[in-house]
């Protein structure tokens, strides 16, 4: 007897994930699953991203990571509320982790929802959370050829935000060569060149992420 045990879990999954997706809907949530790999600078972009919708739309953010709770600490700093999801040894966040921060946030209070995913190029993409998008970083420490080695990341993704670009002239990554090979493996594929260190392209960031809140709360407004 052969048991596809990856089918059935990601069926699971998927269940669990339909199900906070209705949730995020009777609150009028935009949720992003944001993903990247370790040290891409995931945590840095929330902050920048939590300056910079001040008075303008109410964040969330449930975190992932395996130890610590060092990434919530600092987004709390910005005044925003913040869940810790330490995962012990998994690799991603799934859908029943998600839904466990539920009772420690007030989804009624907040406009956009950021899931920061643990940093993995591999099983985050694979685990749907009841998310609107998924939005990938990839640094320019990390290589050109990402796209062609982690495709599923690229493919899932709605965005990509290509980071650091403000050591690009200290490292051999080839921008041109990272966004063909980024669009080859998906061709609708929005890519945005930012600095979370400079705030370069961190006006583009949130202009793209409040247009999707927009639109997602005309399409609830007319369903």
């Amino acid at each position: 007897m052969k048991i596809n045990v990856m089918t059935d879990v990601l069926e699971a999954n998927d269940r669990i994930a339909a199900a906070n997706r209705e949730i995020f809907n009777r609150n009028r949530n935009l949720v992003v699953n944001l993903m990247s790999s370790p040290g891409a600078g995931k945590t840095t972009l929330l902050e920048r991203t939590a300056e910079a919708l001040a008075g303008k739309a109410k964040l969330g953010v449930i975190t992932g990571d395996i130890e610590t709770s060092r990434d919530a600490e600092r987004i709390e700093k910005h005044n925003i509320p913040a869940v810790q999801l330490t995962t012990g040894t998994a690799c991603h966040l799934d859908a029943n982790m998600v839904a466990s921060a539920f009772p420690y946030l007030d989804l009624s209070r907040i406009d956009i929802l950021i899931i920061e995913n643990v940093g993995n190029l591999v099983c985050p993409a694979e685990f749907k959370v009841g998310e609107d998008c998924k939005v990938m970083i990839l640094s320019v420490t990390e290589g050109d050829e990402k796209p062609l080695k982690y495709p599923l990341m690229f493919r899932e993704s709605s965005l990509l935000l290509i980071n650091k670009i403000d050591i690009l002239p200290f490292t051999n990554f080839n921008m041109e060569e990272a966004r063909a090979n980024a669009l080859k493996m998906n061709p609708e594929l929005e890519i945005l060149e930012v600095s979370c260190t400079t705030g370069q392209g961190i006006e583009e960031w949130v202009s793209w992420l409040t247009q999707c809140w927009q639109n997602r709360v005309e399409s609830l407004r007319s369903a």
